[in-house]
């Protein structure tokens, strides 16, 4: 049984690294045990793995449940410097999706749920809330 997951990102830069996914996850470190390692608890059970080393060619992306794709992504193209991306959708998927990369070449995406109402109950059923 699955019961808690990672995912980790490498950087080549850590300092830099950790600067920059501080301010994409709007927090600090949930955990840092040594030098050039972080981590970020993002949902319970859920963490996000930042290390110091050679970044993974061709994995990911890594993606991230948001309320508003548009508003993140002017808030990354403003505060992170990154390019713009585009949004995709599909008339017979739930949600809306996008990819971008960090600057060390990791593949990260963000998805929207198109009804807010089934964003709600995702959320409800993931941190084990009733009604």
């Amino acid at each position: 049984m699955i019961f808690e997951m990672t995912y980790q990102v490498r950087v080549s830069d850590f300092d830099e690294g950790l600067k920059w996914y501080k301010s994409l996850l709007k927090k600090e470190p949930d955990f840092t045990p040594h030098d050039g390692f972080a981590e970020w608890e993002l949902i319970p059970g859920c963490w996000l793995q930042v290390a110091e080393g050679t970044p993974a060619v061709g994995s990911g992306p890594l993606r991230l449940g948001i309320k508003s794709i548009e508003d993140e992504r002017s808030r990354l193209i403003n505060e992170l410097n990154i390019e713009s991306f585009e949004i995709f959708s599909r008339e017979e998927v739930p949600v809306k999706w996008a990819t971008f990369s960090d600057p060390w070449g990791n593949s990260i995406g963000f998805f929207e749920y198109i009804e807010e109402k089934e964003m709600n109950e995702r959320k409800n059923v993931i941190l084990g809330k009733n009604g």
